[in-house]
């Protein structure tokens, strides 16, 4: 429905939780452009509120006390930060071929440990992380290998800033782990690949993408324009998604 779809169909209402974390995202990118000695806790916490927006909640009240937990959030976060070293990149793009895709995206964060580079994606969902969710990342693999082409640098180390729990969550990856996990994304391509170029000939697309619907049905973007998700998930409100 994103990219094939044409016209795109009507997304929903913006949802409470991406809210919180675009803010989060927002005010830490800014928070890197001030000099390091004005990168306190508390600066970090008036970013939040420069930055706050109020899409997604049930009313003011609502968006005022999650307002209040991203502040505190951001200035715990920063407090256990050494603020005065000076990141590779912020919210930095990083691409590279391959023999099948073009990897690529926009990174959180790359600092500099032991002279290699280390992947930092902020995370502000209210479930627990575990280090298999850093593992596991496709997408920081390769965010990881995108890293080492554009920046000319050696890049293993990927790590999840989990804002909520106060935890960070890493993984070294080694060349095969990272062979790995782009031999698995080459593989998707390269199956949707088939499938776009056999819809773009007149492929049924209900053949080629079949609905799977599942729980996830209740917070889809594009809930109102699938049948098979309405009957799969209930209703959810806008802000169902926040932390408790």
């Amino acid at each position: 429905m994103t990219y094939l779809d044409r016209p795109t169909p009507a997304r929903g209402a913006p949802w409470a939780h991406n809210t919180v974390g675009a803010v989060v995202h927002n005010s830490l990118r800014a928070l890197f452009e001030l000099p390091p000695a004005r990168r306190t806790p508390a600066a970090a916490a008036r970013l939040v509120a420069a930055n706050w927006q109020q899409d997604g909640f049930r009313d003011a009240q609502q968006a005022a006390r999650h307002r209040e937990v991203a502040q505190q959030w951001v200035a715990d976060y920063v407090s256990g930060l050494d603020v005065g070293f000076e990141p590779i990149g912020v919210e930095r793009w990083v691409s590279t071929p391959t023999r099948r895709i073009v990897a690529e995206g926009r990174v959180d964060r790359i600092d500099e440990l032991g002279g290699e580079l280390v992947i930092v994606d902020y995370k502000t969902g209210r479930h627990a992380l575990t280090v298999d969710d850093a593992r596991g990342s496709q997408a920081l693999a390769l965010y990881a290998l995108a890293a080492r082409r554009t920046l000319r640098r050696p890049c293993n180390r990927v790590e999840l800033h989990h804002l909520p729990a106060g935890e960070v969550l890493a993984w070294e990856h080694s060349d095969e782990s990272l062979r790995r996990h782009l031999a698995r994304a080459e593989e998707s391509a390269d199956e949707l690949g088939l499938a776009t170029d056999t819809l773009a000939a007149g492929g049924d697309a209900e053949v080629l993408f079949p609905p799977r619907p599942g729980p996830q049905c209740s917070w889809c973007d594009f809930r109102r324009h699938c049948a098979e998700g309405r009957q799969a998930a209930p209703d959810v409100e806008p802000w169902s998604l926040l932390p408790q």
